[in-house]
């Protein structure tokens, strides 16, 4: 019996390690491996690609530039509309040797596109050049030379300039005062005198945004400025501590977050500029709030801030605490005296626009231009300016429009962004329309089955349009704004080369989501060497929104992210946009509002068992998933709550504990904190830390530990609770990485990879692999 029983455990032990052995030996992971990924990252697949236009930018009406590469390097187009043929902005050669003895360094004229991010043709034919962030006049007759351009003296500390309309000024920020500064002589104006520390004008350091920009906005005449004096003298602070050698180097900062009581409010004045006069707006200090993003400035500017043409009045929106309410208002800006013009009140947060603010100001009609989603879709509507009735909806059904581009007032012409209007069409797919603001005849303008992304020229009479899709690269050409017509064809993308350095393209997938009706749309990456009579472990990558998806954008792209280098090294790698995520219907945005630790996950599982069940080369047995900031997050919630069916998870710099987290983002999505008569919190099931105890698979967490967006605290929260159940996991605490990593992320990269193929592949990789990085 006892020969028997041992026999028997011999036999169970053979056969447990001949199953690891299988594992093991799935594939032997080495350099060449490594290497093979490697080829796959965006630095080494993009200058294969030749002939897609990048960096399209109008210089007036009539011409735009671009840059067209190909295997014999980049160049900077200019096309001229009328004749429709492009030709070189300038002589690159010239340029080149003249931007190399002006800033003594050297220029490749073959890649000037990595050396000029922008430039204009001055009156005198000059071009002003923007190069490694400075400014050069250039004369490019004779030989060619270049000079620094005057610019004036800037005190250490100053903001950085925002310049006027009419270009004569800037202002900027001093010592927590606006000031002005000529731009032809440098002369400086002081034009607020009481602003003071926490309590100043025009100030961008709220929460995750702390920087020296100024937040104004200048009247069409230049001659006034909408700004603010933000006070933040009771909102509280967050402090990171930097590693060095000495003392340690001490960031502190004012960061409201979740359930503060004194957070940071707005004042919201008018400055006469020539008079150095303020006008304080009649009203209570406002939120710091806006009809989009989770800052007051979204875009670049103050965009929910517009003025009338003569400057008499400022319409602005502003926004409740928890983003549910949004009143349209108007500012007499030579009394200060403000009307409420209407409001719109929602169940759980209120937008203006999908990733834009799409309300406009309209007082030459007396009309205001509206965006809301009270249809379960996102559509225009106009209303009455003196009565704050509505007049009528502009657009309407079952599809979105995402971003207002331009409107003619004098046609009552609109040009839109739009979404999912396109039958048997991929609804993330982005398509130019125009409509009339009376009739509501909506007008395709951008036909192609794909995704297109656009530039509209000044007058807007035409448009460059690039479209594509995951397979098919870009093609570019200039349209007519009123019919879509091609005007001309500018380039078409050639992926050959591409192709023979062994590139593959993503596949499109469609699954159904948690509720097994709602369709969800994602892309699933092979390796290049796949062979379906295999196995492969999946790895998830995943960002759950609300705000964006883990998609990104739908169009061609030579790599996203390293999801195909990680599927080279033996996995099959899988991006879904769950439920929760936008340009979607309402409803499915709002899927799990105040239920953040959702974070699509329902949606995950269920799109890999269907991909699973449809395709046997993937293993469920070995899934593992992946994610940064509110990813990282979602990693970690997948690990404690899905312990079952996640085996792996890298999760990094997760805002794991949003009562951690700055206050604007958490409270649109969770809601405002509410402490119930038991202690209990609308925010403790949010918590990963409350979980960590369920966690049974391989963990490794990342942070930075000056990441000044999600605070570092945020992941030692759950590193003590798997400390205190008693939990194997890794961690890498990067000393002064911010939340992207910066000179650490292809170091993160190569432990990434390290960590699947070690744990969920079950092979070693191979020891200190250095990915490099992209050569300048």
């Amino acid at each position: 019996m006892g020969s028997m029983l041992n026999k028997t455990r011999l036999l169970g032990a053979v056969v447990g390690l001949l199953s690891l052995s299988a594992v093991a030996q799935t594939r032997t992971v080495g350099m060449e491996d490594y290497a093979r990924a490697e080829r796959f990252l965006g630095q080494n697949t993009s200058p294969l690609v030749d002939h897609a236009v990048q960096g399209v930018r109008w210089l007036d009406d009539g011409h735009f530039v671009y840059v067209d590469s190909d295997v014999n390097g980049a160049r900077i187009l200019r096309m001229d509309v009328a004749s429709g043929k492009a030709a070189p902005a300038f002589d690159h050669a010239k340029l080149a040797k003249a931007l190399a003895k002006a800033t003594g360094k050297p220029v490749d004229a073959k890649k000037l596109d990595k050396a000029v991010t922008g430039f204009e043709v001055q009156a005198d034919g000059r071009f002003d050049i923007v190069a490694r962030g400075e400014h050069y006049l250039c004369d490019l007759g004779g030989k060619g030379v270049c000079q620094p351009a005057k610019k004036a003296a800037v005190k250490e500390g100053d903001g950085p300039g925002v310049r006027s309309p009419d270009k004569a000024h800037e202002a900027f920020i001093r010592n927590w005062n606006l000031w002005l500064r000529e731009v032809a002589t440098g002369k400086e104006t002081q034009l607020t005198t009481d602003g003071v520390k926490d309590y100043g004008y025009a100030t961008n350091n709220a929460g995750w945004v702390h920087d020296d920009s100024a937040i104004l906005v200048w009247s069409p005449d230049s001659k006034q400025i909408a700004t603010f004096q933000q006070d933040q003298r009771k909102t509280g602070e967050m402090t990171l501590v930097g590693t060095n050698v000495g003392h340690p180097k001490v960031e502190t900062w004012k960061y409201p977050l979740v359930g503060d009581k004194d957070i940071t409010m707005i004042e919201r004045v008018v400055i006469d500029v020539p008079a150095r006069k303020v006008v304080r707006f009649k009203m209570p200090p406002d939120q710091h709030r806006s009809t989009q993003c989770d800052d007051v400035s979204c875009f670049g500017g103050w965009e929910d801030v517009q003025w009338a043409a003569d400057g008499k009045t400022l319409a602005f929106a502003s926004t409740s605490r928890d983003h549910q309410e949004t009143w349209l208002r108007i500012a007499d800006t030579a009394t200060g005296v403000v009307r409420d013009v209407f409001d719109e009140k929602v169940k759980t947060w209120f937008e203006s626009g999908i990733n834009a603010i799409n309300w406009r100001y309209l007082p030459e009609s007396n009309e205001v231009l509206w965006w809301s989603q009270r249809s379960n879709w996102g559509h225009l509507y106009l209303y009455d300016l003196t009565t704050g009735k509505l007049k009528h909806a502009v657009t309407k059904g079952d599809w979105n429009v995402a971003e207002v581009l331009r409107l003619d007032e004098k046609t009552r012409t609109l040009w839109f962004i739009g979404t999912g209007r396109e039958a048997r069409r991929d609804p993330y797919y982005q398509h130019l329309y125009k409509v009339g603001l009376d009739n509501g005849e909506v007008t395709l303008l951008s036909p192609e089955d794909a995704a297109h992304t656009v530039k509209l020229s000044p007058d807007g009479r035409y448009f460059v349009d690039t479209y594509s899709t995951t397979t098919m690269p870009p093609v570019s050409v200039l349209r007519d704004a009123e019919d879509g017509k091609v005007a001309a064809e500018i380039a078409r993308a050639d992926i050959t080369r591409l192709k023979a350095a062994g590139w593959v393209a993503p596949e499109s997938i469609t699954v159904k989501g948690r509720d097994g009706k709602t369709d969800l749309y994602g892309l699933m990456f092979k390796p290049s060497h796949f062979d379906p009579n295999k196995k492969y472990p999946i790895i998830n990558y995943i960002y759950p929104g609300p705000q964006v998806g883990s998609v990104g954008r739908r169009g061609f792209a030579p790599a996203r992210g390293d999801h195909q280098a990680l599927a080279e090294l033996g996995f099959i790698v899988v991006a879904i946009d769950g439920m929760g995520t936008p340009y979607r219907s309402k409803a499915f945005h709002d899927a799990w509002f105040a239920d953040i630790a959702d974070n699509t996950l329902p949606d995950q599982v269920a799109g890999m068992k269907e991909l699973a069940k449809r395709h046997a080369f993937i293993d469920l047995d070995r899934v593992g998933i992946w994610g940064h900031s509110g990813g990282g997050n979602a990693t970690a919630t997948a690990m404690f709550r899905y312990p079952d069916f996640f085996k792996v998870g890298i999760s990094e710099s997760g805002n794991h504990e949003n009562r951690n987290y700055e206050d604007d983002w958490a409270e649109k999505w969770q809601g405002l904190l509410v402490t119930n008569k038991d202690g209990t919190t609308n925010y403790d099931d949010q918590a990963n830390q409350r979980f960590a105890d369920k966690l049974q698979g391989h963990l490794f967490l990342i942070h930075g530990m000056m990441d000044d967006n999600v605070p570092p605290s945020m992941t030692l929260l759950v590193v003590d609770a798997l400390m205190k159940a008693n939990k194997d996991f890794d961690l890498l605490m990067l000393p002064n990485a911010r939340h992207g990593y910066g000179a650490d992320s292809y170091y993160v990269m190569r432990r990434r990879w390290d960590y699947f193929v070690r744990h969920l592949l079950g092979a070693e990789p191979p020891a200190q692999y250095r990915i490099k990085p992209p050569a300048n």
